[in-house]
C-alpha cells in the first residue's frame, strides 16, 4: 500500500477539541472548548517546569511538559468534557471513567501510521512520569481558576464557588512552583487591561 493510499485521521480529529465545550453544566459569558483550554495548560505547565528548574533546583523538560499539556485532554474527542462532580461521583465510576479515556487515547493513536504512533504514545500515557503528572495537574487547576477570574470579571457570579475551591486546593499544594505562580504571577489575571503593566 503506497502512501497515497493510505488514509490516517489523528490530526482531523485533534482538530475537532474546538468543538468540545468546556463547563457543560454553568452558564459562561465566554465559552471555553478544549483545545483552548489545551493551550491554556500547555503554557502554564511550560511556566511551572521552568520555575521549578530556575527558583527550585527543578530538572523538569520545560518543552515536554508543554507538550503533555497539550495533549492531556485528547481523550475528550470521544468522551466529552465530563463535570468533575459527575467524574468523582464514586470510586467506580471514576475508574470506569479513566478506563474509558484510554480506550478513547488508543482509539487515537491507532489513526496515526505504527511509526509515527510510537512518537505520540509517550505523550498520551504519561502517567508513571509522577513529577509531570503533577505539573499538569496544577497546570490544569490553574488553568480552571484563570477561567474562573474571567467570568467573575465579567460579573457572572455562576464561577465564584468554583473559583474559591481551585484556588484553596492550589494553595495548599506542596509544588513551590504552584505557590509562586500564585503569588507572582496570578494577581494579573484579576486586572482589567487598563490597569496591565504596558509599560
Amino acid at each position: 500500500m503506497t502512501i497515497k493510499e493510505t488514509r490516517y485521521d489523528f490530526f482531523a480529529f485533534l482538530s475537532r477539541m474546538r468543538y468540545i465545550s468546556r463547563w457543560g453544566l454553568m452558564r459562561n459569558t465566554v465559552p471555553e472548548n478544549i483545545q483552548e483550554h489545551s493551550l491554556d495548560v500547555a503554557v502554564i505547565a511550560h511556566a511551572l517546569a521552568i520555575i521549578r528548574n530556575k527558583y527550585f533546583n527543578g530538572k523538569i523538560d520545560p518543552s515536554r511538559a508543554a507538550m503533555f499539556g497539550i495533549f492531556h485532554d485528547a481523550s475528550e474527542i470521544f468522551t466529552g468534557d465530563m463535570p468533575t462532580p459527575v467524574k468523582h461521583f464514586n470510586p467506580n465510576f471514576k475508574r470506569s471513567f479513566h478506563q474509558l479515556e484510554d480506550k478513547a487515547r488508543r482509539k487515537l493513536l491507532a489513526m496515526l501510521p505504527p511509526e509515527l504512533s510510537e512518537e505520540y504514545e509517550p505523550l498520551f500515557f504519561f502517567d508513571n512520569q509522577e513529577e509531570y503528572v503533577q505539573i499538569v495537574k496544577a497546570a490544569d487547576k490553574i488553568a480552571a481558576l484563570t477561567k474562573c477570574i474571567e467570568e467573575g470579571k465579567s460579573g457572572n457570579n455562576e464561577f465564584r464557588r468554583a473559583e474559591s475551591e481551585h484556588f484553596e486546593q492550589l494553595s495548599s499544594s506542596k509544588l513551590p512552583e504552584v505557590i509562586y505562580f500564585l503569588e507572582k504571577l496570578l494577581p494579573g489575571y484579576r486586572l482589567s487591561l487598563d490597569e496591565l503593566n504596558l509599560g
